[in-house]
């Protein structure tokens, strides 16, 4: 799976409907949120986007207000521990719904949460490396078949060593049950005929920057150690038992595999 969101939305009511009849907003409308979410950036439209494209790059957001909504996108705006929302955007939606959906495939993490007029009613944050987060409220109609055990996670081929899934479902999988009970769309699988099609929703993009500078440091040094704590890749090949076997880069790049292997 290959699935990414970075999403926080505002609605006076069904966020789903307020989607299914929107209408581009002006760009204004849309700095004024993106200033109110991300307060002492510097502002900048650089151009459109749409629904889409609900995980921008590190400094942009993506943002539109429509009759009932406001969605945007950004990375800043969805957290680990959704329940640590800023004051300033649980102000934002007094008297509202907020919606937060994140997701990230390449450490199969999800979060998603809700509240309903500065109250949270639900949230869970989890990832097989990391476990549960945050499992706050009841769970939805929708998970509840995924925390029953009907969505398993099957063994890989070849991986038996590596034990079951530590988890009772595939977060990416139930990120998109979630982000389309909650949203209305999905960015993999097969579209219901209700779904909203993401691309039509127009957005507009702005660059934020964080005018200090210290937001951007303190990214590069958290990538930096990233790449330090990975430590050096790793090559595996399935062997004719079905196993997997790990192999050397001079054995993936042609040299014969030691006689022991």
């Amino acid at each position: 799976m290959g699935a990414k969101t970075a999403l926080l939305a505002f609605a006076d009511g069904d966020l789903r409907s307020a989607l299914l009849d929107a209408r581009p907003s002006a760009p204004a409308d849309a700095e004024v949120l993106v200033r109110e979410a991300l307060p002492g950036y510097d502002v900048t439209l650089v151009g459109d986007s749409s629904l889409d494209a609900s995980y921008p790059p590190d400094d942009i957001t993506c943002a539109t207000v429509l009759p009932g909504a406001e969605v945007l996108c950004d990375r800043r705006l969805v957290l680990e521990r959704p329940s640590e929302l800023p004051a300033h955007l649980l102000a934002a939606g007094a008297g509202r719904r907020i919606v937060m959906h994140g997701m990230h495939s390449v450490v199969d993490w999800l979060c998603f949460a809700v509240w309903e007029d500065g109250r949270l009613i639900r949230s869970l944050s989890l990832s097989p490396d990391g476990g549960i987060v945050e499992n706050i409220g009841e769970p939805f109609d929708f998970e509840r078949p995924y925390w029953a055990g009907e969505h398993p996670v099957e063994p890989v081929p070849g991986c038996s060593d590596e034990g079951p899934y530590p988890l009772p479902f595939h977060p990416l999988e139930l990120g998109e049950e979630a982000l389309r009970a909650l949203f209305g769309f999905v960015i993999e699988g097969f579209p219901a005929p209700d779904d909203i099609e993401a691309h039509t929703v127009r957005m507009y993009e702005f660059r934020v920057v964080d005018p200090s500078g210290d937001e951007q440091a303190a990214r590069e040094a958290a990538y930096k150690q990233a790449l330090r704590d990975m430590g050096p890749p790793r090559l595996f090949r399935l062997r004719p038992d079905g196993r997997m076997r790990e192999i050397s880069w001079d054995e993936f790049s042609g040299r014969p595999a030691p006689e022991n292997s």
